[in-house]
């Protein structure tokens, strides 16, 4: 998911310095949401894993 997000986030630094301001903020803005949903996903499985972590001990 990482990775699409940096693939959005070159193509909006490439059509901003084309001119193509709307498309360039498009994809701005789903590279964004893509690198907040991996965050939250990663901090979720960090949560889960230090419960079951405790929880083998």
């Amino acid at each position: 998911m990482l990775k699409w997000a940096l693939i959005f986030l070159v193509i909006s630094v490439i059509t901003g310095f084309l001119g193509f301001s709307g498309i360039s903020a498009a994809t701005a803005g789903i590279a964004k949401i893509l690198f907040y949903l991996a965050l939250i996903i990663f901090l979720i499985f960090l949560i889960l894993a230090l419960f079951a972590g405790s929880a083998v001990v």
